[in-house]
């Protein structure tokens, strides 16, 4: 059986059981009743922010360094929390969670001054309520070519693999009393990282882990990329928290060549079939500066359009 298969045979068992035992949005529901697809965009401008707010989006994304900054003190934290309080929107969701200064896989890997900075990032995020902090970071994680295994000259990304869930499993333990905030695994396209590069890998580890700290990203960009199955976002279900978007091949906004618009409803599909409720975020370009209202208009009247 072929990734494929494994894919269609597991959505097709998660929705039987979902129908049969899941309440909404706790599983595979095929008609939610308790929300809705929230929509977001990356972005960090007050003004920008209030064009969202005033097109109909449900939230931003911001930069967790920009947002919380480990390396500034509590007086600065205090600060900055008005700061965001002020934006016209609420800050639900953040990427860019550990820099690439950090090692965590290799031969280098040093865990602990990432698991400092990444504890630090998280307390301040649950005390203003964002829902998802995005563990991408390919520059974190990815395995060095130095970091050989059974054939020689080729980076042992199984070993990675496991260095990396060891970080997520030692960080959801620091965490684990947090009220909201979770963590999510962002798989990215292989070319922009060596591990976690389709959506089954990152539940593995979460169910493995089994932490509510820890869920699941699905970013359609990458999934399309990468040749991810929408097929994945079904098999993820309950785990499933937070999507990124952008479109096909260009990575600008949705919406941005209609042409390619049609590549982006199975994924939707796929997000309705769970009754998924959690938000969607335009991580992507946006041309031109003094095109962003026009083009987050475009992007927001395209996703909705495909619910």
């Amino acid at each position: 059986m072929n990734r494929r298969e494994f894919l269609v045979g597991a959505a097709a068992m998660s929705v039987a059981a979902g129908a049969e035992s899941s309440e909404c949005c706790g599983g595979a529901c095929v008609t939610p009743k308790c929300g809705r697809i929230l929509f977001g965009a990356c972005r960090s401008k007050v003004e920008e922010v209030s064009i969202m707010r005033d097109l109909g989006y449900d939230f931003w994304e911001w930069s967790a360094g920009s947002a919380f900054d480990p390396s500034k003190d509590d007086s600065w934290w205090q600060a900055q929390k008005g700061e965001i309080a002020k934006r016209p929107l609420p800050l639900r969701s953040c990427n860019g969670f550990l820099p690439g200064k950090f090692r965590l896989t290799g031969p280098n890997a040093d865990h602990a001054p990432a698991l400092d900075y990444a504890e630090t990032v998280l307390r301040r995020a649950d005390e203003i309520g964002v829902k998802t902090v995005v563990f991408g970071s390919g520059g974190a994680r990815n395995v060095p070519g130095d970091f050989t295994g059974p054939r020689e000259g080729v980076p042992n990304v199984e070993k990675g693999a496991r260095q990396y869930a060891d970080f997520c499993r030692a960080l959801v333990k620091r965490v684990a009393d947090l009220k909201t905030t979770q963590v999510v695994i962002e798989p990215l396209r292989p070319n922009e990282s060596n591990i976690i590069n389709f959506v089954f890998q990152g539940l593995a580890i979460c169910r493995d882990i089994a932490s509510p700290r820890l869920a699941q990203l699905a970013d359609i960009f990458h999934m399309m990329m990468g040749g991810d199955d929408p097929a994945a976002i079904v098999v993820a279900g309950k785990l499933l928290k937070h999507v990124h978007i952008a479109d096909y091949e260009t990575r600008k906004y949705p919406g941005f060549d209609p042409k390619e618009t049609e590549r982006l409803r199975p994924f939707f599909d796929a997000l309705k079939l769970i009754g998924y409720t959690g938000g969607v975020s335009c991580e992507c370009g946006w041309g031109d500066k003094g095109d962003f209202e026009k083009n987050a208009k475009t992007a927001i009247e395209t996703m909705k359009g495909l619910i």
